[in-house]
């Protein structure tokens, strides 16, 4: 009966690795839609050296108490998922538990993906005008959809990691080993690059040569998309495709798997702290996935709430994650707690 656990167990180890390659071999198929569209790099073609970033606000009075509340929302952001790097690689315990290393690479994660955006907004709020360069452009295209696509992948491991916990207790730390950490977080981070290396090369065969304004505080694909000289359909078409259903099926995915999950609750008596666990996740997948479904599943058109959703998920998510993981987490608070105690005993001997 225990090796035909163990075999299930397995079975269902082999079957994640599987789906997650065949997720990231499905963005392979996006280069080679380059050809169809005819889309051949022309140095010449492209004449929009920059692009001018309409911001949040043209009111100075408004762009200042913008600047003020962002910066303070930032400093929340790089102190409290470092915190939690820190912590967690600080205690022993912490490190050897699959479940806070994969949430030390998410805090990773939000503390990188909040530095792609949010300084240049900082810096354009106290400037009349807005501009970034082509090349810095797609360098913000390609690392938010990098670390976007890479918390999005990580986020499924974690509900997987989830899963095996709670549905197989007894294998959790024989599955969950060392080595399949490593891989699984490897494997986020390739599925990343590759999801963002598409939106790239897509974007940077476009010719440029009309209207230079974003209608945002940093670049994405659909405003950069809609300045280009040529029909956009069947760009559009690959862009929602990629990132659209990217963002739906993970999305899905997760949904399932915590489904499943609180079902298998249901029959255990001491589900309290799982139960609070699920909940933290389900909350920060909800923050990050709703945002990314509204802004990608659709034609690239504009609506009013667009830059609303931009900075919830460039901004406001990053530093609810922290908050969420650290306020209702008690191994997190007790492990902040011990770093701290440390930290001044050792300050205190140091003083002595």
């Amino acid at each position: 009966m225990v090796q035909a656990d163990e075999q299930e167990v397995l079975s269902h180890n082999f079957s994640f690795l599987s789906n997650l390659t065949h997720l990231i071999q499905f963005n392979f198929s996006y280069t080679r839609s380059l050809d169809i569209l005819g889309l051949e790099k022309n140095k010449n073609s492209s004449e929009v050296s920059q692009f001018v970033l309409l911001g949040l606000s043209s009111s100075w009075e408004l762009q200042l108490f913008l600047f003020l509340t962002f910066l303070l929302i930032y400093v929340v952001i790089v102190l409290g998922n470092l915190l939690i790097v820190m912590v967690v690689q600080a205690d022993a315990h912490l490190l050897q538990s699959p479940m806070y290393y994969f949430l030390s690479h998410l805090s990773l994660i939000d503390l990188c993906l909040s530095c792609v955006a949010v300084p240049k907004m900082l810096g354009d709020f106290l400037q009349k005008e807005k501009t970034i360069p082509f090349s810095g452009c797609l360098a913000q295209v390609f690392f938010l959809h990098f670390l976007g696509a890479s918390e999005m992948f990580l986020l499924t491991v974690m509900a997987y990691d989830r899963y095996v916990a709670i549905c197989n207790p007894l294998h959790y730390l024989m599955v969950m080993n060392n080595h399949l950490r490593l891989r699984l977080v490897f494997g986020c981070w390739c599925g990343g690059f590759i999801h963002s290396i598409t939106q790239v090369m897509i974007v940077i065969q476009l010719p440029f040569c009309g209207p230079n304004e974003l209608d945002n505080f940093y670049c994405d694909v659909p405003q950069v998309v809609k300045l280009a000289c040529m029909d956009t359909y069947l760009v559009e078409v690959l862009m929602v495709s990629n990132s659209g259903v990217l963002s739906l099926v993970c999305f899905l995915v997760l949904l399932f798997s915590y489904a499943l999950i609180l079902i298998t609750l249901r029959t255990h008596r001491g589900r309290s702290k799982a139960l609070s666990t699920c909940a933290s996740h389900l909350t920060v997948v909800s923050l990050i996935f709703v945002p990314c479904v509204f802004i990608y599943l659709r034609p690239f058109c504009t609506f009013s709430v667009d830059k609303v959703v931009s900075v919830f998920y460039t901004v406001i998510t990053p530093m609810l994650n922290p908050l969420i993981y650290t306020l209702r987490n008690a191994d997190m608070k007790q492990a902040i707690e011990k770093l701290r105690k440390k930290q001044v005993a050792s300050h205190c001997f140091v003083k002595g």
